[in-house]
């Protein structure tokens, strides 16, 4: 028996299909696909119903996957383990984050350390939505959410919190009377974020305040279209300080409010709870904890 075989069969299940395990595996489908098939000849049954659109488990494949999938995932965590323990940073990094804080923070990142380390590999794939807890197998998944209901094989750690604001066009707000208080806002078209149930603000005086974002006039995970949207005037968007600096330095965006802080957007590292992280995970964060401390 190849052991080897047993494997790809586990990843090719985790992976749900082979294209996708040979993307994560970096290595070619032919080669996933003719270890399963010599894996079913061997043991003599079929394990996996393939079709043009899916893959499912036959009753046997289901068996053999609970009885080993396991043990295997102990033996790839061990091993990586022990490649940790080396000081080499190399193999594949796999990252995902949300659009508002990967397209701008973590590409330095991810160009610098490639640059000190010639044979690691990143990839980074900038959601819209909410990114399930390494459904694909990541090294690090960068949340705007508390995970506190994670499990306990997670670690989450907080690496960033981006100051936002208020931000919206000037031929906007020229049709309104100025603005004093949050509570104003609700006549104006608001731009919300796909979660967005209220908008946090800090009074002057150092009072919470919530505003009920109500019937907004669009709602996007996409910071990028709300973005867009308040730059063609379209209504208010609350979009990190960072993110809009560009339309603001070019008066396309004008900051609302000034005096009255936003809620700040946190963002969460999670990353798999071993005991020594990979050295790729190691240089990644002490790369980002770097420029943590820079900006703040």
């Amino acid at each position: 028996m190849n052991w080897d075989d047993f494997d790809a069969f586990c990843q090719v299940v985790d992976h749900g299909g082979f294209t996708a395990a040979a993307r994560a595996l970096d290595r070619p489908k032919s080669s996933l696909s003719a270890s399963v098939a010599r894996l079913e000849e061997q043991l003599g049954t079929r394990l996996l119903e393939r079709t043009t659109r899916s893959l499912r488990l036959t009753e046997a494949g289901e068996s053999l996957y609970r009885d080993i999938s396991k043990p295997f995932t102990q033996l790839r965590e061990l091993a990586v383990d022990a490649v940790a323990k080396g000081a080499q940073v190399q193999g594949t990094l796999r990252i995902a984050a949300p659009y508002e804080f990967g397209a701008h923070h973590l590409a330095a990142v991810a160009c610098g350390i490639m640059a000190k380390h010639p044979q690691l590999k990143v990839h980074i794939d900038v959601e819209h939505t909410r990114v399930a807890l390494f459904e694909r197998h990541y090294d690090i998944v960068f949340s705007a959410i508390e995970h506190s209901f994670a499990p306990s094989s997670v670690v989450t750690r907080r690496v960033f919190s981006l100051e936002r604001g208020l931000f919206a066009a000037p031929q906007l707000l020229a049709q309104f009377p100025p603005l004093a208080a949050p509570e104003d806002l609700n006549s104006l078209p608001l731009l919300a974020g796909a979660d967005d149930t209220d908008w946090e603000f800090t009074a002057p005086d150092g009072a919470a305040v919530k505003l009920e974002v109500r019937n907004p006039r669009l709602r996007s995970g996409n910071a990028g279209a709300r973005l867009e949207a308040a730059r063609a005037g379209l209504g208010v968007a609350r979009i990190t300080a960072t993110y809009c600096a560009g339309a603001v330095a070019q008066g396309e965006l004008v900051a609302l409010l000034p005096q009255w802080r936003c809620a700040p957007l946190r963002i969460y590292a999670l990353m798999p709870g071993r005991h020594l992280p990979p050295a790729k995970v190691r240089a990644f964060m002490e790369a980002l904890d770097g420029l943590s401390s820079h900006e703040g």
